[in-house]
């Protein structure tokens, strides 16, 4: 029986690290599973980001309490949240813009601004949560980028890019897969 699970917790731990849509060397974008959402951080500033896809039909409540970190089904009217984690940045002002892009390179932080969707003029958020909506109209790229500074925020190290797609991606089977048999293994034990 302890081989058992033993054999099982292994073949579980294997699924779980194999997923090829992250790639070395990007930005720390991991899932927090104490927490809504994922961290996203670059080398001054991080976030616990969650996006809340309003849904199409009706008031499913599970739908509307459901976070997304940085793939979102389909297009629809978003809720973003950031839950600032340095408490020193809750008393700097911070602009918001949420763009479409095209990616132009490997890393995350590497597009082209195609059109802007939303800006939020900055302000201070001092209970730590910072937060917009959007009208995404169809799949694709896109970014929320918090301009820490506001208007001041000139350079890159005062820009957290937080990338997102909209609409099944290639390797949304595989992950799905992935729960699949994760859940399986633990029912089993």
């Amino acid at each position: 029986m302890k081989k058992k699970f033993i054999l099982g917790m292994l073949f579980a731990s294997a699924l779980t690290g194999c997923d090829t849509s992250e790639k070395l060397g990007t930005p720390p974008q991991i899932t927090d599973t104490n927490s809504v959402g994922c961290l996203v951080a670059n080398d001054f500033y991080a976030v616990h980001f969650s996006a809340y896809l309003k849904p199409q039909k009706g008031n499913d409540r599970d739908a509307l309490l459901t976070p997304y970190c940085q793939e979102l089904p389909s297009p629809g009217k978003v809720f973003f949240a950031a839950d600032l984690i340095d408490r020193d940045i809750r008393q700097t002002s911070i602009g918001i813009r949420i763009i479409e892009i095209e990616k132009t390179g490997d890393k995350p932080t590497d597009f082209k601004e195609i059109r802007v969707l939303n800006k939020v003029e900055p302000k201070i958020y001092s209970k730590g949560v910072v937060e917009a909506q959007v009208d995404l109209d169809k799949n694709g790229d896109y970014a929320l980028i918090l301009m820490i500074g506001g208007e001041e925020a000139i350079s890159d190290e005062d820009k957290l890019k937080i990338t997102f797609h909209v609409g099944k991606s290639p390797f949304s089977w595989f992950k799905e897969k992935q729960k699949w048999i994760v859940d399986s293994v633990v029912k089993y034990f």
